[in-house]
């Protein structure tokens, strides 16, 4: 199946989902913004700039977690930027963002079952993500990609994707730019409901207990750095 094929299906499977998931999920949506407002007020749903496919902005929504003073404060990299910057994203950089915010009451139910989420699935239906793929970035990161990271733009970012399931708090951004890229350069249907899976046992495993999953072995290569 060639390359344009496989990303054309792969569009259409993304509507026809979202666009089901979107359907059915509408009531647990509502249900989520009322109890979210009673209990916290607004704003409910948390806006925040992304960089997506051939490195066009969106803004990608989600359902607030934490308290308003927190959704501000964000792990941006270092301002200035250091002269390590100008060649690319160091390969030591690492984004600590989840542990340095404070999750409200609901919001942490909302993140321990992934349900902050759910308006992502507006995102993949208006075409700024995809249901699998690289994690989407931060506009202040994209800016100092290099020319091989730029590569990890060709494809939609994802709710969930092969870098995601690696824990993302616990890789460095080389290893993250090495996991996106592999799913880049080889992106299949199989693949894909690999990652699926993975990810459904990492939830039914955060229902039974709270402690934080270890990384889902592929058994895949990582794809390597040629540079």
């Amino acid at each position: 199946m060639s390359k344009i094929l496989f990303r054309f299906l792969k569009r259409v499977c993304d509507m026809l989902v979202s666009m089901c998931l979107l359907l059915i999920l509408s009531p647990v949506m509502v249900i989520i913004a009322v109890i979210l407002y009673k209990k916290e007020g607004g704003p409910i749903i948390f806006r925040e700039l992304r960089i997506g496919k051939d490195q066009r902005t969106y803004m990608m929504y989600v359902f607030r977690t934490t308290s308003k003073p927190t959704t501000v404060i964000r792990a941006l990299p270092p301002h200035p930027f250091p002269d390590s910057w100008k060649k690319g994203v160091p390969h030591t950089f690492k984004f600590f963002r989840y542990d340095q915010r404070i999750y409200t009451e609901i919001g942490s139910v909302l993140h321990k079952y992934k349900l902050y989420k759910l308006p992502l699935l507006w995102n993949v239906l208006k075409g700024d993500m995809s249901l699998i793929g690289p994690e989407p970035e931060n506009p202040d990161v994209a800016n100092y990609y290099n020319r091989y990271q730029m590569n990890r733009l060709i494809a939609r970012p994802g709710i969930i994707g092969y870098a995601q399931l690696h824990g993302l708090n616990n890789i460095t951004h080389r290893k993250k730019v090495e996991y996106d890229l592999y799913y880049v350069h080889n992106q299949s249907y199989l693949l894909d409901l690999k990652i699926a899976w993975a990810y459904l046992r990492i939830f039914m495993k955060k229902t039974v207990d709270s402690k934080k999953p270890k990384a889902v072995d592929l058994q895949v290569e990582d794809y390597k750095s040629s540079n």
